[in-house]
C-alpha cells in the first residue's frame, strides 16, 4: 500500500516594514499565522516578519 502524501503549503514571511517578502517556507495547513522576528536586507536589522499567502 502506497503512503499518502502530506499536505504542504508554501508560505510567504513579509516584512512590516518594508513590505517585502524576503523568506518563504513550506508548513502545514491550518494554525496560527507566524511572526518571526527575521534579517531584512534592506534595512540591515531584525524586524518582524509575518506569515502571507500568495
Amino acid at each position: 500500500m502506497a503512503k499518502s502524501k502530506k499536505k504542504v503549503e508554501t508560505v510567504f514571511l513579509v516584512c512590516e516594514e518594508t513590505g517585502d517578502y524576503n523568506y518563504t517556507i513550506r508548513r502545514k495547513p491550518g494554525g496560527e499565522k507566524l511572526k518571526l522576528s527575521k534579517y531584512s536586507p534592506r534595512l540591515r536589522k531584525h524586524t518582524v516578519h509575518t506569515e502571507k499567502k500568495k
